[in-house]
């Protein structure tokens, strides 16, 4: 019944509404390893027309996404705030176990390859007996933040081209927290606010003037 009271709140600008499902892998402590369980969550989907933008609500679970092309944060952050306040008004929770503001930034070459470090202020460095001329790649990070209250993670790495003779490389930053209570409902958007500038702090730190001229922005 919960989602239902959900899209009633959110159906003048999420009027679709269809059925999802998304694959969690929960960890924890095993005797002295890690544990893995892999769960099949049923989730509700309400998506705007145009379908590029749409809010997830499933058992303890509510997500906002914005599919390419994204608009501004300007833009985003409106309906990322709409989805938590009609959440707070059906769900009416009372703390908060994990957070979280992700970008996938999808970075397209026209041409196959290219010198990352041209491109990006993190690639993989290889060492001088190693071949210089590789193929797919994956290169990750983990920050701090907040005293150890938050986490980013940034991740470079190759993606599947849509058409032949392309070169594409996803830039993923994740700004989670990781101590669970550690942020209240009321202060929800503050922390928001907060990660979205880290994330664009550390998006702005990670590339070069080479591939803003190619955004077309030069700093």
């Amino acid at each position: 019944m919960s989602p239902g009271l959900i899209y009633e709140q959110v159906r003048a600008q999420f009027p679709l509404r269809r059925p999802g499902r998304a694959i969690a892998l929960n960890v924890s402590q095993a005797g002295q390893g890690l544990g893995q369980e892999i769960q099949i969550v049923d989730r509700v989907q309400f998506l705007r027309d145009d379908k590029q933008a749409l809010i997830q609500v499933g058992p303890q679970l509510l997500a906002v996404n914005h599919l390419n092309p994204y608009p501004s944060w300007t833009a985003f952050r409106p309906l990322i705030a709409m989805a938590l306040d009609a959440h707070g008004r059906v769900i009416q929770p009372t703390g908060i176990h994990r957070i979280g503001l992700r970008y996938i930034n999808r970075i397209v070459f026209s041409q196959p390859r290219v010198l990352l470090e041209d491109y990006f202020e993190v690639y993989p460095k290889l060492g001088p007996q190693l071949p210089s001329d590789h193929g797919t790649f994956i290169v990750g990070l983990q920050f701090a933040f907040a005293d150890g209250r938050d986490a980013l993670t940034l991740k470079l790495q190759t993606a599947a081209p849509e058409t032949d003779g392309e070169l594409v490389v996803s830039l993923d930053i994740d700004y989670f927290l990781i101590t669970p209570g550690a942020v209240s409902i009321d202060t929800v958007m503050e922390w928001i606010e907060v990660a979205h500038a880290q994330v664009e702090q550390i998006f702005e730190a990670s590339i070069t003037d080479a591939l803003r001229a190619q955004f077309g922005v030069i700093r």
